[in-house]
């Protein structure tokens, strides 16, 4: 199981652009969808655990992931599993980065991947969305963060703090008006 694991998450990091927020579909497939190591839910919980844990955000999901399959020893190989193709991919290119940097052919194949990696980070939101229900009704809860963060430069961590808050006591007012 945990060579399967590793394998799956070396996999995952060694093919997939884009970083963290990319790799989300992949894993989604991946974890619940072929290997069925977990559900749906299990697995969106799970980002929301990783989203909010500091560090690598890919790396915080293999381990979170690998620790529920296995304990600490399958966090410690999940961890390791996703983040090896990324650390050798930047040994090589560190090592002829010089002979490369001004290549126009690279120049354009980068700018190619960019709308695929924008593509690939946009999927997972529309999910989280459906996933946390949002509707006509709330959607204006992350347009007013993302505004707040991008246009006003409120910290994410007082707007994290905020729909902490917000939640706990929306959550008080439920259950009183249930009781």
């Amino acid at each position: 199981m945990l060579l399967d694991f590793f394998l799956t998450c070396n996999k995952i990091g060694a093919f997939t652009l884009g970083g963290g927020y990319a790799m989300i579909p992949i894993m989604e497939r991946e974890f619940v969808d072929k290997n069925k190591w977990m559900d749906k839910q299990e697995f969106m919980d799970i980002m929301v655990v990783a989203q909010t844990t500091p560090g690598i955000f890919a790396i915080d999901m293999a381990s979170h992931i690998g620790y529920k399959l296995r304990g600490v020893w399958g966090g410690i190989v999940g961890a390791i599993g996703i983040a090896l193709p990324s650390i050798i991919a930047i040994l090589v290119i560190a090592m002829f980065f010089q002979a490369f940097k001004d290549n126009l052919y690279v120049g354009k194949f980068f700018r190619g991947v960019r709308p695929a990696v924008v593509a690939l980070i946009a999927s997972p939101c529309f999910t989280m969305a459906k996933t946390a229900k949002l509707s006509w009704r709330n959607i204006w809860i992350p347009i007013v963060c993302c505004l707040l963060i991008s246009l006003f430069g409120v910290s994410p961590i007082l707007i994290i703090i905020a729909a902490g808050v917000g939640g706990w006591l929306w959550g008080m007012f439920k259950s009183r008006t249930q009781n």
